[in-house]
């Protein structure tokens, strides 16, 4: 019997009897084409992956088979979120991170390929203890922990459903003893010292907002994507404060938009911060500004 499942608005029916795998994935990468969505075959290849509750990899394996109704019905609202530009990361509940899976929702940032940047600029000296303004999901402190087996950390973020978030990463991947999070804006809830600080934060201006594509402006949190003015007033409310949690010679590094590597370094020089460099990502533009706090 052929069986047809409508989704308002969401696009033409989508016939399952009889459809094999390889088949769903060629009209569902078809469909998010004509949404404009980006690398449609490999979000469908993922969807479909999870639809079926298997690994990316073994969707080869069940290329030629027939998709079970029920494979099929997850596959099709799945599909019809995407193709209303829903975040891949949002249907399936995680992205990858520097060789990890973290779990994420739209209440935190989607962790980034380019903020792996600050993880390797991170790693490059040793620490033993690191703070993480704007934790978001956790993914840049519960990396840093999880690299760096003896140290500990503190993670700090407005919001307090990211702070959940951050902590149950941090159980997931095993550091949850060595991490600390806590609900602060910015230093306001910190004490103590430490010889790493880092932090991604809001940094895109009012006035680029618009310009962002929909998984972003309409699926993630707006307080983690801007300061609502022009993208450095995250920035000035660190550098305010960061020297008196330095310890002599600990090291800032904060991840920028492409364009903000010279008035952040000026931030970090007026803030009275020692070897400022402007560090690329694997693109080519700047990414990442650290420097040192006098010796």
């Amino acid at each position: 019997m052929i069986r047809r499942v409508f989704w308002p608005n969401w696009g033409s029916d989508v016939t399952h009897s009889g459809n094999t795998a390889a088949q769903a994935m060629a009209a569902a990468a078809s469909r998010l084409r004509a949404a404009g969505v980006p690398d449609p075959a490999r979000d469908a290849r993922v969807l479909l992956a999870h639809a079926a509750r298997i690994e990316a990899s073994r969707v080869t394996l069940i290329a030629p088979e027939e998709l079970s109704s029920e494979i099929a019905d997850r596959y099709e609202q799945l599909v019809a979120l995407r193709a209303v530009r829903v975040p891949v990361s949002h249907l399936i509940g995680e992205r990858e991170f520097y060789g990890r899976r973290f779990k994420v929702s739209g209440e935190v940032l989607d962790p980034r390929p380019e903020t792996e940047t600050l993880i390797e600029a991170a790693l490059s000296r040793p620490f033993k203890r690191v703070l993480d303004l704007g934790t978001g999901s956790g993914c840049i402190l519960v990396t840093l922990l999880a690299e760096q087996p003896d140290a500990s950390g503190l993670g700090v973020d407005l919001s307090e459903a990211a702070c959940l978030q951050a902590s149950a990463n941090a159980v997931l991947h095993r550091v949850a003893e060595r991490a600390d999070i806590r609900q602060s804006d910015w230093l306001q809830n910190v004490s103590g010292t430490f010889d790493l600080i880092v932090s991604n934060p809001p940094y895109i201006a009012r006035s680029e907002m618009e310009a962002l594509d929909p998984e972003v402006l309409d699926h993630e949190p707006q307080m983690a994507l801007t300061d609502g003015g022009d993208g450095l007033g995250a920035y000035r409310s660190i550098l305010a404060g960061v020297m008196q949690h330095l310890v002599p010679g600990g090291r800032l590094l904060v991840e920028i938009g492409p364009s903000q590597g010279a008035d952040v370094a000026d931030l970090f020089h007026s803030a009275g911060l020692e070897a400022v460099q402007v560090l690329p990502d694997l693109d080519g533009r700047d990414r990442v500004v650290c420097g040192n706090a006098p010796a």
